[in-house]
């Protein structure tokens, strides 16, 4: 078989270097090890990325599956970890990323009348590497309810909440389990969720969200504490959004630290 033309490699005249060039929206089997030692299994959405030198046409986007797939039919967090110095290699480049989407579900106990259920959570695992070295994120996104400080201060009765989400990303000096990322932060809201209550849980979740309300401020500040005192914790940054139920926008908040305090 005559040899195919190679145009990715041919030459670009533009001198334009490309930040990140690769695939995006792969669904791929996932294995994560729960904080109970059990396997859980999910599905990943996996975006895989390298930079492109300026005399280069085009990347060869077959590689970053190919890549993807010499791990066999399940992926872990040291495939993910050790997978961007593999697209390096096999794509000649400089620089790679790699981020991995996907639910997380925890067994959860209503308060009251133990009645157990599953909730999802959104978890990002996101590594950057260049020759020089290899950076992790990870990403928890919780939901959470919220309690109006100001409703509760003003009102003859009752006060607004509404559900939010909190996104808190962390790097770490050790491993730290995604439970115990989640539950700093379901500590820091008005009351954490469950999927199933019954009127008995109902009620004491409402009243705990009462006796505990919190500004979209007051939640990201909570986290923030709670971040900068954990002791693997070595940057963070935590953005919340509140779902306002008596209003046509959402509130937001973030708070960053890039460094540990002293």
């Amino acid at each position: 078989m005559p040899a195919l033309k190679d145009t990715q490699s041919e030459h670009d005249d533009r001198r334009l270097p490309i930040d990140r060039v690769g695939v995006r929206s792969l669904r791929f089997p996932l294995s994560i090890r729960d904080r109970d030692s059990a396997a859980q299994h999910t599905v990943a959405t996996v975006s895989l990325a390298v930079d492109l030198p300026h005399q280069f046409k085009g990347t060869h986007m077959s590689r970053f599956v190919e890549v993807l797939h010499s791990h066999g039919s399940e992926l872990t967090v040291s495939n993910i970890v050790a997978m961007p110095r593999e697209l390096m290699k096999k794509l000649h480049a400089g620089k790679a990323h790699v981020e991995m989407r996907f639910p997380y579900f925890r067994a959860k106990k209503a308060p009251v009348s133990g009645a157990e259920g599953l909730l999802d959570y959104g978890i990002v695992f996101e590594v950057n590497a260049d020759q020089a070295s290899t950076d992790f994120v990870l990403t928890v996104e919780v939901p959470v309810t919220t309690l109006c400080p100001c409703s509760k201060a003003i009102s003859a009765r009752g006060a607004h909440n509404q559900r939010g989400n909190v996104t808190l990303s962390v790097r770490f000096s050790q491993p730290i389990w995604i439970e115990d990322l989640i539950e700093l932060v379901e500590s820091s809201a008005s009351s954490e969720l469950f999927s199933i209550l019954k009127r008995p849980d109902e009620k004491h979740v409402t009243e705990v969200a009462y006796d505990n309300p919190v500004f979209v401020e007051d939640l990201v500040r909570n986290v923030a504490v709670k971040a900068k005192a954990h002791k693997k914790i070595t940057w963070f940054r935590v953005e919340a959004e509140n779902f306002e139920s008596i209003h046509n926008h959402n509130a937001w908040a973030v708070i960053e630290s890039h460094t540990k305090p002293a």
